[in-house]
C-alpha cells in the first residue's frame, strides 16, 4: 500500500509519499486523493532526473489552436537538439511535452537546459511564446513553465484526474493525435474509460535511453 520513504531522500523535508501498486492508488482514492503530482526522478536516483516536464499553460485570450500549434512547435524544437518528446493533455487547460533521458546530470543542469530551451523558443517566437510567468506577461501568448524540472517541483501525472469543474484528466496521446484534440481537458472522468481499453500511445517511453549530450553542446 501507501508508504512513507526515507527522510534522507528530502531532508528537512516530511517523508515523500510512494505510490507503488493498484492497492496503494485505491489506499490513496479512499484517503479523498484526487489529483497525482509526481517528481522527474525516481527514489533509486533521485538526485539525477530522467525526464524534463514542459507545461504549456495559455494566457488570456489564446485559443485552443495556438496551444495545438505552440506544442507541435516545441516538439520540433527538441526533435532539431535530438530529443524524442512525448505528449499528454493536462487534465487542464493546455498540454505537457514530456521528454525521458537516461539519469547522468544533477537537477540544477537539466533545469537550467530547460529554461534555456524555453528561453530560446519566447526570444526566436515572442508572439507565440513567453518564459515569464504571471497573467500579465501571457496575455495573448504561451507561457512554457520550465520550472516543474526543479528539485522537489512536480506535475500532474498522467492518468490522474484534476480537482477542478469538468474533472478533465491527464491522458498520453500520440503526436499524431493533436489535431483532434478538443483542449486540454478532452478526457474527463465521464469519458475516459474507454481511453483506458485502447493501445498505450506511450508504449516506447521506457525503452528511451536518449541522452541529453547533444542538446547541452546545442544550447552551450
Amino acid at each position: 500500500g501507501l508508504r512513507s520513504l526515507d527522510p534522507a531522500l528530502w531532508p528537512g523535508h516530511e517523508p515523500l509519499i510512494e505510490v507503488p501498486s493498484e492497492q496503494a492508488i485505491a489506499e490513496a482514492a479512499q484517503m479523498n486523493v484526487i489529483e497525482l503530482h509526481t517528481w522527474n526522478a525516481t527514489t533509486d536516483h533521485i538526485e539525477q532526473p530522467d525526464r524534463m516536464t514542459f507545461d504549456l499553460d495559455p494566457g488570456e485570450g489564446v485559443p485552443w489552436s495556438q496551444v495545438q500549434e505552440g506544442a507541435e512547435l516545441v516538439r520540433v524544437m527538441l526533435e532539431e537538439l535530438s530529443l524524442r518528446s512525448f505528449l499528454k493533455t493536462s487534465g487542464g487547460k493546455g498540454l505537457h511535452v514530456v521528454v525521458p533521458f537516461k539519469p547522468s546530470l544533477g537537477w540544477d543542469e537539466v533545469k537550467a537546459l530547460s529554461k534555456a530551451i524555453v528561453q530560446h523558443l519566447a526570444t526566436t517566437l515572442p508572439d507565440r511564446f513567453v518564459s515569464k510567468s504571471g497573467p500579465r506577461n501571457r496575455v495573448g501568448r504561451l507561457f512554457v513553465d520550465y520550472l516543474r524540472n526543479g528539485r522537489g517541483a512536480t506535475t500532474a501525472s498522467a492518468w490522474t484526474a484534476r480537482a477542478r469543474p469538468g474533472m478533465g484528466v491527464s491522458v498520453p496521446v500520440d503526436w499524431g493525435e493533436l489535431k483532434q484534440l478538443t483542449s486540454g481537458a478532452h478526457w474527463t472522468i465521464r469519458t475516459v474509460d474507454a481511453r483506458l481499453q485502447a493501445d498505450d500511445p506511450w508504449a516506447g517511453y521506457k525503452r528511451v535511453k536518449q541522452s541529453l549530450r547533444d542538446a547541452l553542446k546545442a544550447m552551450g
